[in-house]
C-alpha cells in the first residue's frame, strides 16, 4: 500500500507590498531582490537531503508573478503547471491597504470572518481551498504548490477539517516551507512556517 499523499506548500518570496504589510490579492507585484535571493536558498534546500527535488511530486503554481517567479527560482519551473485556484484571496476594495488602514474605516474587521467587500467571501475561499485538498487526496503522489499567504493558511485549515477561520492562527512568512500530511491516518501538519533555509543567511 502506497503512503498517503502529502502536500508541500511554499509561500512566495518577499515583495515590496508583503514587506510593508499591504494586502496583495490579484495585483501582480514582483519579488524584491531579497525575495529572489531567499527563493534560491529554499530551492537549494528542497533539492538537497531529504527531499532531493521531490522527483515524484506534481508541481503547481499560482499564475501571479510573485509565486511563479518563486517556483522558477527554486528550480521547479520546468515541472510546474499554473493553476488559477492557487491565486491569493481577492481582497476587492481592500486591495493594497494595510490592516490598520482597513480597520480605521471598518473597526473590528477580520478577513477570516468577514471576507472582502467587492472581492471574495469566506465561502468562496473555502471552496477553492477544498478543491486543492480534494485534488491532492485523490492522487497517489505528493504535491508541491507555490502560492500566497492567506490562501495557504486557508488550505492548512481545510486540510485539517477546520473552518476557514482557523487560518488566522496559522502564521506564514514569505518563502516558508510547510508540509501537510498525516498522523495515524488523520490529516495533520508535519511542518509549518519552516524558514530554516534562511538561518545564517
Amino acid at each position: 500500500m502506497s503512503p498517503a499523499p502529502r502536500l508541500f506548500l511554499v509561500r512566495h518570496g518577499q515583495t515590496d507590498w508583503s514587506r510593508t504589510g499591504r494586502h496583495t490579492g490579484r495585483t501582480d507585484v514582483p519579488l524584491t531582490e531579497e525575495g529572489r535571493r531567499t527563493a534560491r536558498l529554499l530551492g537549494a534546500r528542497l533539492h538537497g537531503t531529504p527531499w532531493n527535488g521531490l522527483p515524484d511530486a506534481e508541481v503547481r503554481t499560482s499564475p501571479l508573478a510573485r509565486a511563479a517567479a518563486t517556483c522558477e527560482l527554486t528550480g521547479f519551473g520546468d515541472r510546474a503547471k499554473e493553476w488559477d485556484t492557487l491565486m491569493e484571496w481577492d481582497y476587492g476594495a481592500h486591495e493594497g491597504l494595510t490592516p490598520e488602514q482597513i480597520r480605521a474605516v471598518r473597526p473590528g474587521w477580520l478577513v477570516w470572518r468577514d471576507g472582502a467587500p467587492q472581492g471574495e467571501s469566506v465561502a468562496q475561499m473555502t471552496a477553492r481551498a477544498d478543491e486543492v485538498v480534494e485534488w491532492v487526496r485523490g492522487a497517489d503522489r505528493d504535491a508541491l504548490v507555490f502560492a500566497h499567504g492567506h490562501f495557504l493558511r486557508a488550505l492548512g485549515a481545510r486540510w485539517l477539517g477546520h473552518d476557514l477561520s482557523f487560518g488566522a492562527a496559522l502564521r506564514l512568512d514569505p518563502v516558508s516551507l510547510s508540509v501537510l500530511g498525516w498522523a495515524y491516518g488523520a490529516p495533520a501538519i508535519e511542518r509549518w512556517n519552516d524558514t530554516g533555509h534562511l538561518d545564517g543567511s
